[in-house]
């Protein structure tokens, strides 16, 4: 019978990780016990508080490494090409990450356990928006608008897309994710094209009209 063969505490790190986010992303954080890591992992309770200190460090780590990635697509995503190309290819490099890494979306969508651990999600919509922000507020300049409110539109679309993402992964997998991406960059895009200078409630406008 073959020996079977020693894991260095780097390899177990990240088998520790892989195995975590399944069951993570299955049960949730408060359902989810080292016990069941541990024994899907094929370790003892302690190898799993040695290289992660308790859950919520093992759940923290996870969190951080699915976050690192998917800022690594959409930043790669964003870094050339016309405007356009590079909204789109965000969208795109989001939904291909829903798509490819379901188990690591579930992770940053679900419940989690405190403010350190939920800053997950909260951390990959703000660092995207930040990005995208930096690229508005040029075309904003370039266009003759205020590039002041660029980050309120940035951070708009971000939102926008993981929302979709959300329910694309809930509910919307009979759309297929290059369709979903197309769908949702013409919408942020063609809205951003025809955006006003100094847009005005159409409450307000009305309201003035009947002062007048």
């Amino acid at each position: 019978m073959a020996k079977k063969q020693r894991l260095s505490g780097a390899e177990r790190r990240v088998q520790l990780m892989e195995v975590g986010r399944s069951v993570f992303a299955t049960h949730g954080y408060e359902a989810t016990s080292i016990e069941e890591i541990a024994h899907k992992a094929g370790v003892s309770k302690p190898i799993v508080y040695e290289h992660f200190g308790a859950k919520e460090g093992l759940y923290a780590a996870i969190v951080d490494r699915e976050m690192d990635n998917l800022v690594a697509r959409m930043s790669e995503s964003i870094a050339k090409g016309p405007p356009r190309e590079r909204f789109e290819a965000a969208v795109m490099a989001f939904m291909t990450y829903v798509k490819e890494e379901p188990a690591g979306f579930a992770v940053l969508t679900r419940d989690s356990p405190n403010d350190e651990a939920r800053r997950g999600l909260t951390r990959v919509i703000d660092d995207l928006a930040q990005r995208v922000g930096d690229i508005f507020q040029s075309e904003f300049e370039r266009a003759g608008y205020n590039p002041k409110v660029a980050p309120i539109y940035a951070n708009a679309l971000v939102g926008m897309v993981t929302q979709v993402g959300q329910w694309w992964a809930a509910e919307g997998r009979s759309f297929s994710t290059d369709h979903v991406a197309r769908h949702v960059a013409a919408l942020g895009w063609m809205g951003l094209r025809h955006l006003p200078k100094d847009p005005v409630s159409p409450v307000a406008r009305s309201g003035t009209k009947r002062r007048g």
